[in-house]
């Protein structure tokens, strides 16, 4: 698993950035860098994604291997401790390692995602992960991603080049295709209404689990985090604290300082 890491290494204080589904660590490189003078940063390709390996067997791409892996990482960094920023995937990441017995994280961050998760959001990552698309150009690459990703919210011309950047690769052969395993489309459409119903309770039983203090921020017109999910998820479990992040559907990019300014908040007290 490759990761980017900012700040001193020798730091005790440890932040861990998680990113979402088809995304990658550069997704957090703008709040890695605010936060480096505080914190050693660790911004992790999960496994398919990337820079990082990929599985042999693709129905291994699933939240029990996730939060293997970040175990193993964490170890690796030999941090007695971390705080833990998750966007949607990363957030469900960050639940499940928060739910062990004596586990290292004394924050948690939860962006967008909880453990009922909307259906019909669902199929619509689930339809256009497998996809096997390519582009001539990087421009044309560009603004694909710029119509998938649109509930991210308005963003500058050089950011969604940005965004583009980070999660397409140029093949050998000139075209430009996206930087991750197209076999994590092989879980979501193996799921079941009775699969998804089993893992919704144990998302439940994991978020209940939790103990550290723990911020949840939605997006505003998110299609993923319903309202009334964040509003269970702030009366049981952590009893997160929850911010709405306003004209942003799923998810936060955390690339604005008004939005970085929300997890410094939380973080730091400042």
């Amino acid at each position: 698993m490759a990761y980017k890491e900012w700040g001193d290494p020798r730091n005790p204080n440890v932040l861990l950035c998680a990113h979402g589904v088809t995304r990658v660590g550069d997704d957090f490189d703008i709040m890695a860098r605010d936060l480096a003078s505080t914190y050693r940063v660790v911004c992790p390709d999960v496994v398919g994604r990337g820079r990082s390996g990929r599985l042999r067997d693709p129905q291994y791409y699933q939240l029990p291997q996730y939060v293997s892996d970040m175990v193993t990482l964490l170890a690796r960094l030999d941090a007695e401790t971390v705080d833990w920023f998750g966007t949607s995937m990363g957030g469900l990441i960050g639940m499940g390692l928060a739910s062990l017995p004596d586990n290292p994280i004394r924050k948690l961050i939860i962006n967008d995602v909880g453990p009922t998760l909307n259906p019909a959001a669902i199929t619509r990552i689930g339809d256009y992960i497998g996809q096997a698309v390519q582009f001539p150009t990087f421009e044309e690459g560009v603004q694909y991603i710029r119509t998938i990703s649109a509930p991210f919210g308005e963003h500058t011309d050089e950011e969604w080049k940005k965004l583009a950047g980070d999660v397409l690769r140029q093949h050998k052969d000139g075209y430009w295709i996206r930087h991750y395993d197209l076999g994590l489309a092989v879980p979501f459409k193996a799921a079941t209404p009775e699969s998804t119903k089993q893992a919704e309770a144990l998302l439940w039983r994991a978020y209940d689990a939790i103990t550290c203090p723990t911020l949840l921020v939605r997006g505003e017109h998110s299609d993923l985090l319903t309202r009334e999910t964040a509003q269970q998820m702030t009366t049981r479990g952590p009893r997160a604290t929850l911010v709405e992040i306003p004209d942003v559907g799923h998810a936060p990019t955390f690339m604005h300082a008004d939005q970085i300014a929300v997890a410094k908040r939380f973080l730091l007290g400042s």
